[in-house]
């Protein structure tokens, strides 16, 4: 066995330098595993976990965790598994918060792995009482409206679910699909398949790509998109391989959008779960007036743990698609084919989904069709209002008008669609 310590001190002229520092390290030939751990003082610093091998990426934990290991056939969620190939190898730091009298980081690689990959806690699969797609919102022919969620996390990074977890909340909020886009890895798409059969709800590949500029997701089963290359080459590298990308909560603190981009992509998270907060705020529309026109609107409500009162599906995104395959799913979002509801309640903390009865507002053809929205009002993107007077009522609505959203009286936005 062998171990490299090395000590790595880090000042803000080096954050300045580096946001992801590369501490090299060799991995001789025949090696079967190794882990990697780094040690430093917390209290005022924080610093990023990640992995590139001799071949490619191997994993990210950001500030989850502070070791992992890989071995063969299992690693630490997050990683991916398989034998180390021989070459230079990097730990990579992100130099996420620096103080200004500096940090010293301690990283220790030891080869071969002195311990097992931890067992991870499963996940009863839970009781499925609603299914979103049974509503019946009007649709095309040929098409469904299927109710989900297009962010989400797992033990895969900051999360605290393991995949059946977060699948199993989103069967107990009535989706019949959710993306997974744990942070600047893949390492979870080749469990997804199995989960979701499992659990009876279908799981979207997808990567939160994560930076202190902003973030993205990137959906699909297309491999790893580098979050360590300018915001346009994700674009185009996620075009090119045939995936969706879509700007995560442009306007939420400090992970808010600051990205330069020559060429925008078509989606927008547009309604994150931290609207909530203030559900009369217009400032997402402000941002979106200055993207181009026919977006399309996604939500998402970033769900990391059990605690945290937003759940699967607050708010729900829904897709007009032949089935709720992954691929339908995706062909709906390309096309454009989405909306989103908000709530039917309010338990004091947050507002709650009720898929089969919370205000809804779908494009058929070239009308807008408010569903379960009477005594609501119907505001177009340049702010003009129409009150809705029955339970199920279509307006005309040119597309170039949009986003559509219905208000309660006193401003509270409860849908949109573009």
């Amino acid at each position: 066995m062998t171990t490299i310590r090395r000590t790595v001190r880090i000042t803000v002229d080096t954050q300045n330098e580096h946001r992801f520092l590369d501490v090299p390290f060799e991995v001789p030939p025949g090696t079967d595993s190794l882990e990697v751990a780094i040690r430093y003082d917390g209290s005022n610093a924080g610093i990023d976990l990640g992995c590139e091998g001799a071949s490619g990426w191997r994993g990210w934990s950001g500030g989850a965790r502070t070791e992992f290991v890989i071995h063969p056939a299992d690693a630490t969620p997050g990683y991916l598994p398989g034998a180390p190939e021989a070459g230079e190898w990097n730990v990579v730091l992100g130099l996420h918060r620096v103080p200004s009298e500096g940090v010293e980081v301690e990283v220790e690689v030891t080869i071969p792995a002195s311990r097992a990959v931890p067992q991870l806690p499963g996940a009863s699969p839970a009781t499925r009482t609603v299914r979103g797609s049974d509503r019946g919102l009007p649709a095309e022919p040929g098409l469904t409206w299927f109710a989900g969620d297009f962010h989400g996390h797992t033990l895969h990074s900051d999360g605290r679910l393991p995949i059946g977890g977060l699948a199993a909340l989103g069967v107990a909020s009535g989706l019949d699909f959710m993306a997974v886009t744990d942070h600047n890895t893949v390492s979870h798409h080749a469990h997804l398949p199995a989960e979701g059969a499992r659990h009876g709800i279908t799981l979207l590949p997808g990567q939160e790509v994560t930076t202190h500029r902003g973030h993205a997701n990137a959906f699909g089963d297309i491999g790893w998109i580098d979050f360590r290359e300018p915001a346009q080459r994700w674009v185009d590298e996620v075009e090119r391989r045939g995936g969706i990308l879509s700007i995560n909560h442009p306007i939420s603190g400090d992970c808010s959008w600051l990205h330069r981009l020559e060429r925008r992509p078509a989606a927008v998270e547009l309604w994150h779960s931290t609207w909530y907060l203030e559900l009369i705020s217009t400032a997402p529309f402000a941002w979106f007036r200055t993207w181009p026109e026919g977006a399309t609107l996604l939500g998402g409500s970033d769900t990391h743990m059990v605690e945290e009162p937003q759940r699967p599906g607050t708010p729900t995104t829904w897709v007009a698609a032949a089935d709720d395959s992954v691929e339908a799913i995706l062909d709906g979002v390309r096309a454009g084919r989405t909306a989103i509801t908000g709530s039917g309640s309010f338990d004091g903390t947050v507002l709650m989904p009720e898929l089969m009865r919370a205000p809804a507002l779908v494009r058929l053809g070239d009308e807008v069709v408010a569903v379960d929205a009477e005594g609501l009002v119907l505001v177009d993107g340049f702010g003009r209002r129409r009150s809705v007077r029955s339970a199920r009522e279509a307006f005309a609505a040119d597309p170039a008008d949009g986003p559509f959203h219905l208000v309660l009286a006193d401003r509270r936005i409860m849908a949109l669609c573009a």
